[in-house]
């Protein structure tokens, strides 16, 4: 049993967690209240909720379970045991809302601003559990199975499903509470997108000049960051010249811009968005330790 459980850390396991308590309170206080939809599963359980009455925490454990034995072989270990604890919490989660509600938050006459709340807590809980490296089960799981036996990528049979789900719920649901639903499903998969990819995004910079050397020494001293020598060919001159590559925060761009200008103001600078970046300098330490010697 220690062995099965080897790997797993506290930290991601009360992420999942945390992640879930948010899904589950703007499921029940946002979606529920409201009469709205949702994509996935969830989009199910509600859907079960408005029409037979089945509370959402129940339907959503009935569903879940069976597909975990489906698709345990198509997880990794420590993914299947986050992925059952997200489940599990999720169940847990959406029970002590529906039992316990936090509080009636009356937007009824305002829709946009519940779907808007709908989203944002939808993609900040799933979002949260996604980069913990867990999942709810449900339709992640069906998606893998589609990719594995279909081709069907994921991306476009969780679009498909979800699109399903929410013209399905056009039984019980009208078409105007179907669009605040798409509003809510996009926000969430905004904000999804924004935890997951946009956390440690940063900015990368293409330096040409013919002072390469002054700027990469000027951006160690000044900036305490390094750089990346590239060699490159010039189209128009067919010159050889050097290429600096550069990867900074957003909030650091302001003064990478200031210590190029200041050494050569001619230089040609391309910069472009980068969605995640680790190693020195960004996730090993917050306080930028001192670049590694080159012999090291």
């Amino acid at each position: 049993m220690k062995q099965f459980f080897e790997g797993i850390r506290i930290r991601s396991v009360v992420i999942i967690i945390i992640g879930t308590l948010i899904f589950g309170f703007g499921i029940i206080h946002f979606n529920l209240q409201n009469g709205l939809a949702h994509g996935g599963f969830t989009g199910i359980t509600l859907l079960l909720y408005y029409v037979f009455t089945i509370e959402p925490s129940l339907s959503n454990l009935l569903l879940n379970i069976p597909l975990f034995f489906i698709g345990y072989r198509l997880f990794g270990r420590r993914m299947f045991i986050y992925s059952l604890i997200g489940t599990l919490s999720l169940t847990v989660s959406l029970r002590i809302f529906e039992l316990y509600p936090v509080t009636e938050i009356p937007l009824h006459d305002d829709m946009i601003l519940v779907s808007l709340f709908a989203g944002a807590f939808a993609g900040t809980g799933l979002g949260m559990i996604f980069r913990a490296g867990g999942t709810t089960g449900g339709v992640d799981i069906l998606a893998k199975l589609a990719e594995k036996y279909f081709g069907v990528s994921i991306g476009t049979f969780m679009f498909s499903f979800d699109a399903a789900v929410i013209t399905l719920s056009l039984v019980h649901l009208n078409l105007t509470q179907a669009m605040y639903t798409l509003v809510a499903v996009f926000v969430a998969s905004r904000v999804i997108d924004l935890l997951i990819e946009g956390a440690n995004a940063a900015k990368s910079a293409m330096i040409i000049s013919a002072n390469t050397s002054a700027i990469s020494e000027a951006i160690i001293n000044r900036m305490g960051r390094g750089s990346t020598v590239i060699t490159g060919r010039g189209a128009f001159t067919d010159n050889e010249r050097e290429i600096l590559y550069c990867v900074v925060h957003r909030h650091e761009l302001i003064q990478l811009k200031s210590v190029i200008n200041d050494v050569d103001p001619y230089a040609f600078v391309s910069l472009s968005d980068v969605k995640e970046v680790s190693g020195e300098g960004f996730t090993f330490d917050k306080q930028y330790r001192p670049l590694k010697p080159a012999d090291e």
